[in-house]
């Protein structure tokens, strides 16, 4: 969940009045959210790097507020009092108009066909005659921040700018070049820069660093310019410093790039939404013109209201209450929601506002209809069905066995459920085809690239990493391993296995044999045919030849004992002979 911080003074200023900690922290839990901590930046420098640098910190009073990571409208104070005021019944939720601006020629953005190599969306807004104060200036940075790290993903589905819309003049081109042809004085820089310069300057960036990655293998990287040729930013990296917005800043042009058409149109709504109400006209917002490389154009932002209609039953029944529907109706209202009651007295009809586009189906709506209510207030009712809780069968299973495993001697490990190819078919003398593992399409590193199939692999690299203890080494894991199945929906299921080695200066493979004995003994099978178990000479590359057995139980085949190969050992880096143990022990059940 994403946490907004708040000044304590300047949130009861807007909210028109003060409240205890208690009171706010109550405030929050019934409109949803989670008062986290209450800090000030002095607090938290003096935590994280010592009193010494906290030396002049502010001690102004910070809320640090939970949001849910779906209500992109409460990332910021203005969201956010605008989001209580309205849940308190001191204001009615605003109505937000997309006007043509006064000279009646919007501003225009034209997209080119090469920016479909990169990103190829674009959206753009005027915030025409706003009034910054430091306060919402601070704030107005932020939300791009909060948004970026969010709903943008860091980025890279969309990248916002804002600039000075009286230090450029349109029409504005987004376009793509090589990074050689792009040059421009970037945000707070001194000199002008080449793109590729640029790279290798924010490599050492602490927080620009990390966005470098979205475009700096692509052959082009996005550019807009506006009429004179000035560049407004290099998205998603670093804007221009000659368009950059301050506190005198009167007019405010915003645009988002974008690979996701419909996050740009939320991202863009979002911020326009939310600094409107400073706008001289309040919640109003001048619409921009975008043309396509098709030749289509667009007008931005949508501000687009959508109706849904849902009965009060549905919503009575989901949640467990009893309510009217015209109760229910003004629950919604309170939630921002302008809900009313339909002519037949049994539908609301509510209305989406493009502030809560976290409103997709009527679950949504109905969960705010049981958060206005009051989540303490639904009364305790006892379920029709009930449960009794027990232990999952296959994990009782485990847990007993594994008691009985380390009383017989041998030392529990866990290992990674995810390891290299190398490690379950190459260093086993298997082919990977043969192993139904399941791989990860884009693995981070070479150690984790498929979920393991075995557990003997693991075993032996823990072996191998205790080689200085004293012999013998004895252990064993009880644990899942992944397998392919075309049978199952996600085309992969889980299967618990039960793996032991023993290494020492000779095979002890009458130490795993035995260990078998006492597993089945504790499983009650008896040794024999039929409903028995036993074992039968087996060909298998991982172990020695002639010194592999397969197990049987009850009629199946449940794995496998023996040495291990000599070039098995020499792979894992091991030195004395081992002999292993591998068994499926969901057939027990």
């Amino acid at each position: 969940m994403p946490t907004v911080s708040v000044k304590r003074d300047l949130l009861f200023h807007a909210l028109g009045r003060t409240y205890t900690d208690e009171e706010f922290d109550e405030l929050c839990f019934e409109f949803g959210l989670e008062l986290d901590e209450i800090t000030s930046e002095k607090d938290i420098i003096s935590r994280e790097q010592g009193n010494t640098k906290a030396e002049g910190a502010s001690d102004v009073i910070l809320y640090k507020i939970d949001v849910p990571a779906n209500r992109y409208d409460l990332l910021c104070l203005e969201g956010l009092v605008r989001g209580l005021q309205v849940f308190k019944q001191k204001m009615e939720a605003p109505r937000y108009r997309r006007v043509s601006p006064a000279s009646g020629e919007p501003q225009r953005l034209v997209i080119t066909e090469v920016t479909a190599a990169v990103r190829p969306h674009a959206v753009a807004a005027v915030l025409r005659n706003i009034t910054f104060t430091q306060e919402r200036y601070d704030s107005f940075i932020e939300l791009q921040e909060k948004l970026h790290q969010n709903v943008c993903r860091k980025r890279t589905l969309v990248a916002i700018g804002t600039h000075d819309l009286d230090t450029i003049s349109g029409p504005f081109t987004y376009t793509a070049k090589p990074p050689s042809d792009i040059r421009f004085k970037p945000l707070n820089q001194a000199k002008e820069y080449t793109a590729q310069e640029l790279m290798s300057l924010y490599k050492t960036d602490s927080h620009l660093r990390h966005y470098l990655h979205i475009i700096e293998d692509k052959p082009v990287y996005p550019v807009i310019y506006d009429s004179n040729g000035i560049v407004l930013s290099m998205p998603p990296i670093i804007n221009g410093d000659r368009s950059k917005i301050s506190l005198n800043t009167k007019n405010v042009f915003i645009e988002c790039t974008a690979i996701d058409l419909t996050k740009a149109k939320m991202v863009l709504d979002m911020m326009v939404t939310m600094f409107c109400e400073y706008c001289e006209e309040p919640f109003t917002v001048e619409e921009a013109e975008v043309v396509y490389p098709d030749g289509r154009t667009c007008l931005y932002p949508e501000l687009a209201y959508r109706k849904e209609t849902l009965s009060a039953d549905f919503i009575n029944r989901k949640v467990g209450i009893s309510e009217s529907t015209e109760h229910i109706a003004q629950l919604l209202t309170k939630m921002c929601l302008r809900s009313e009651v339909t002519s037949d007295g049994e539908q609301i009809e509510v209305e989406i506002p493009p502030t809560r586009s976290d409103v997709i189906h009527a679950c949504d709506i109905m969960e705010d209809a049981a958060m206005a209510y009051g989540f303490n207030n639904i009364p305790r009712t006892t379920p029709r069905t009930y449960t009794v809780a027990n232990q999952l069968p296959l994990n009782k299973l485990s847990e007993l066995l594994r008691q009985d495993l380390a009383a017989a001697g041998f030392t529990e490990a866990l290992t990674f459920a995810l390891c290299s190819q190398e490690d379950i078919a190459d260093k086993l003398l298997k082919n990977i085809s043969e192993t139904r593992a399941c791989h990860i399409s884009n693995p981070k590193t070479a150690e984790f690239q498929v979920a393991r199939t075995t557990l003997l692999s693991g075993l032996l690299k823990t072996v191998a990493a205790n080689r200085k203890m004293p012999l013998p080494l004895r252990l064993f894991e009880i644990s899942d391993v992944v397998l392919k199945d075309e049978t199952k929906d996600v085309g992969a299921r889980n299967n618990r296995r039960l793996c032991a080695v023993y290494y020492n200066k000779s095979p002890g493979f009458e130490v795993i044999h035995g260990l078998m004995d006492r597993v089945m003994q504790l499983l009650e099978v008896k040794p024999g045919q039929g409903n028995g178990y036993h074992i039968q000479a087996a060909d298998d590359s991982t172990f020695f030849p002639g010194r592999c057995a397969e197990i049987f139980a009850r009629g199946k085949s449940i794995g496998r004992l023996g040495v291990l190969h000599p070039n098995v050992i020499n792979r894992f880096e091991l030195t004395m002979p081992c002999s292993a143990l591998d068994i499926d022990i969901e057939p027990f059940l």
